[in-house]
């Protein structure tokens, strides 16, 4: 298990080291541009590299899986373009934290509940202004995608060998995302001083924490990976202070504390 759990901190600090350095490519790319072209990247690294055989699999998980993937990226993009990263992330984890929650019955989930609702109320009026409503519907429903993301990551990785049904899923991603990405990049997806930066975003944000996830969910139960998980909102903040330089009030910190407490206690709960 002590594999498992460092191959999931490392994916996490990888996923959102890149998501900050993602974000200095929206001014260029737009949102959906970069979601796209990290995809993209990440979907032709893993297919050269795997060369995933589809016959005689069954491919529909796997598809589902990176379909899931896909909308998750987009819409924690498009989330992060309007709103900080550490507060981008920890409203999308409210998705895996309800899903932890919902399936348990005992009392104490209200305190977890609670913690999570704390946090959340701080969090709405960031830093003493207001945050954007479209930035926060867009992180909420990244937190739907994600619970999804971790039940199908799970069922993935038991039937494809290896990283391959990783790759045939982030095809399909890349595949739902490319309309948006086309439409809202254009031609600067073609520029070749952008694709060295995109290339390392999609390395950084998709094929090694994803690759690293998938081997986790292998050797962790979902309840494990799910505590471990809960340290992305705190990651968040620091990869946007240390990379963006959003700064967070101390309201802020203690929010996102609340959050990943209360990810972290629902996570424990025995279903």
């Amino acid at each position: 298990m002590n594999r498992g759990v460092g191959l999931v901190l490392l994916a996490v600090t990888s996923l959102q080291v890149g998501a900050a350095f993602a974000v200095e490519l929206f001014d260029e790319l737009g949102p959906a541009g970069a979601a796209f072209g990290r995809l993209a990247f990440a979907a032709v690294i893993l297919v050269a590299w795997w060369r995933p055989k589809v016959r005689g699999t069954p491919i529909r998980t796997a598809v589902a899986f990176g379909l899931t993937l896909g909308a998750m990226n987009l819409c924690i993009y498009e989330a992060m373009d309007r709103i900080p990263l550490g507060v981008a992330v920890t409203f999308e984890f409210l998705g895996p934290l309800g899903v932890a929650v919902a399936g348990s019955r005992k009392p104490l989930d209200l305190l977890w509940v609670v913690f999570a609702a704390a946090g959340i109320v701080l969090l709405a009026d960031y830093s003493g202004g207001s945050l954007d409503a479209l930035g926060v519907a867009f992180a909420l429903a990244a937190g739907a995608l994600w619970a999804g993301y971790i039940v199908l990551g799970q069922r993935t990785g038991a039937l494809f060998p290896g990283g391959s049904g990783l790759a045939v899923a982030m095809v399909a991603g890349a595949v739902l995302v490319a309309p948006f990405g086309i439409a809202d990049a254009g031609g600067e997806l073609l520029r070749p001083e952008l694709l060295g930066a995109v290339l390392a975003v999609a390395l950084a944000s998709s094929v090694l924490p994803y690759s690293l996830e998938l081997e986790a969910l292998r050797r962790l139960p979902q309840r494990v990976f799910g505590v471990l998980m809960s340290l992305e909102p705190a990651v968040a903040a620091l990869a946007g202070f240390a990379v963006l330089g959003q700064g967070l009030a101390a309201r802020d910190w203690l929010a996102i504390g609340l959050v990943v407490i209360a990810s972290a206690g629902a996570s424990t709960l025995e279903t």
